[in-house]
């Protein structure tokens, strides 16, 4: 008897969560936040192998002028 209880409640809670619409725009503003971040970590891991390799650049000139 418990556990059809526990499932009326569950399925109660979820058609009441399928019907309510609020959380739509935070789960759009979730989406865009995701693609900026994925858009950053892109950007710095291209910057960063340039960024490497300009100071292996320098560092190669500066011991070779010693």
């Amino acid at each position: 008897m418990r556990n059809k209880k526990q499932i009326s409640t569950a399925l109660n809670k979820i058609k009441i969560v399928r019907l309510d619409d609020s959380g739509a725009t935070a789960i759009e503003y979730a989406l865009i936040a995701g693609l900026v971040f994925l858009a950053i970590v892109g950007a710095i891991n291209y910057y960063a192998g340039s960024l490497g390799n300009l100071f292996n650049e320098v560092s190669s000139n500066v011991l070779g002028s010693l």
